[in-house]
C-alpha cells in the first residue's frame, strides 16, 4: 500500500520537475532570442541551398531534358558515370585538378601557419596592424578584379616582364597566361597571395588563447622566440591545424572555380581544364545536365571518402578529429 501511495506522489514530482525544466529552457530561449533568430537564418539557408537541392541528385541517374519534367525523364542507371570514367578528358582533368590542389596543399597550407607565427612575434602594434591590413586586403577583392590585375601584370608589356628584363633574367617578354607551362604556378601563387592573410586569422585566434604563463616560464628557462614557437605555440595550436588540414584534404578535388575561369583561355586550356570547369562547360554550355550531375556527384563521393580517410589518419596520429 505504501508503494502504491508513493507512486502518484513520485509522478507528480516528475511532472513538476519537467515543468520547471521547460520553464527554464523557455526563459533561456527568450533571453537568447536574437542569437536564436540569427542561428535559424543560417539553418534555413542551409536547408534551402544544401538539403532541398539533394532531391535533384536523381538527375545523375536519368536522361534529363530541360523541356520535360524530371518525373518523365527515363532512368539511365550508371551510364553517365561509366561515360565519364571512359572519357578521353578524364586523365587531363584529374591531372590538372589534383596537380594544382596538391601543390596548394603542400605549399599553401603551411604558409598561413608560418605567417601567423611570425606575425605573433611582432611587438610593434602599429606595424602588426599594417601588415595584417595589407595581407587581408586581396581576400576582399573578387577574382574578376584580381584576374584583370594579373592579366595586366603578366602581359608581354606588363610590369613582371619589365622587371625581369631589367634584372636580366629574360631577354624578351613572355605572355605568361598564354603559356600552359606557367599556369599552375600562376594559379597557386595568386591563390596564396589572395588568401594568405585571411587564412592566418584562425591561427592567430588560436595563438591568442595560449596561456601567457607558458611563455613566461619558458623565458625564465632561457628559451628564445623560435624555441617558444616550436615548444609552446605549435603544440598548443596543433588541434586547429589538424582540423583545417582535414578540411583541406577533403577539398582536393574542388579547385577554385572562379579563379580558374578568370585566368584560363584557349591557349592554356591543356593545363587549366579542371573538374569544376569541365562540369560547367559540359553542363551549361553543352546542355548535358545528367552527365554533369553524375560527374559532380562522383566528385562529392570521393571528397567524402577523402574527408573520412583524413579524419581517421589525423585521429590516429594527433588524437584530433572532426568526428
Amino acid at each position: 500500500m505504501s508503494a502504491n501511495a508513493e507512486a502518484p506522489g513520485r509522478a507528480a514530482a516528475d511532472r513538476a520537475l519537467g515543468s520547471a525544466r521547460r520553464s527554464r529552457w523557455l526563459r533561456k530561449l527568450y533571453k537568447q532570442r536574437y542569437l536564436q533568430v540569427m542561428a535559424l537564418l543560417g539553418v534555413a539557408w542551409m536547408i534551402i541551398f544544401n538539403y532541398i537541392p539533394m532531391y535533384w541528385i536523381q538527375i545523375a541517374f536519368k536522361d534529363f531534358d530541360i523541356i520535360l519534367p524530371m518525373s518523365q525523364a527515363p532512368w539511365a542507371g550508371f551510364e553517365h558515370f561509366k561515360e565519364f570514367l571512359t572519357d578521353d578528358n578524364l586523365y587531363p582533368v584529374i591531372r590538372n585538378t589534383l596537380g594544382m590542389s596538391l601543390i596548394k596543399l603542400v605549399v599553401g597550407f603551411p604558409l598561413p601557419i608560418v605567417f601567423a607565427l611570425l606575425l605573433n612575434e611582432v611587438r610593434s602594434i602599429r606595424f602588426k596592424k599594417s601588415i595584417q591590413t595589407i595581407s587581408y586586403l586581396p581576400h576582399f577583392l573578387s577574382w574578376v578584379i584580381l584576374g584583370g590585375i594579373l592579366a595586366t601584370w603578366l602581359a608581354d608589356v606588363g610590369i613582371v616582364n619589365k622587371v625581369l628584363m631589367a634584372l636580366g633574367f629574360i631577354d624578351e617578354p613572355i605572355t605568361y597566361l598564354a603559356e600552359p607551362n606557367y599556369f599552375w604556378a600562376i594559379a597557386v601563387g595568386s591563390d596564396i597571395w589572395k588568401e594568405l592573410g585571411w587564412s592566418a586569422i584562425i591561427y592567430l585566434a588560436a595563438i591568442s588563447s595560449v596561456s601567457p604563463e607558458l611563455y613566461e616560464a619558458a623565458t625564465i628557462d632561457g628559451a628564445g622566440r623560435f624555441q617558444k614557437m616550436r615548444s609552446i605555440t605549435l603544440p598548443c595550436i596543433k588541434g586547429t591545424i589538424a582540423i583545417l588540414f582535414i578540411l583541406a584534404v577533403s577539398g582536393l578535388l574542388s579547385s577554385n572555380f572562379d579563379q580558374i575561369l578568370v585566368l584560363r583561355n584557349a591557349l592554356n586550356e591543356s593545363t587549366s581544364n579542371v573538374i569544376d570547369v569541365y562540369v560547367y562547360q559540359v553542363g551549361i554550355a553543352d546542355g548535358r545536365y545528367s552527365y554533369s550531375a553524375a560527374v559532380g556527384l562522383l566528385k562529392s563521393i570521393i571528397a567524402l571518402g577523402l574527408l573520412i580517410g583524413a579524419n581517421f589518419v589525423t585521429k590516429r596520429l594527433n588524437d584530433t578529429s572532426l568526428f
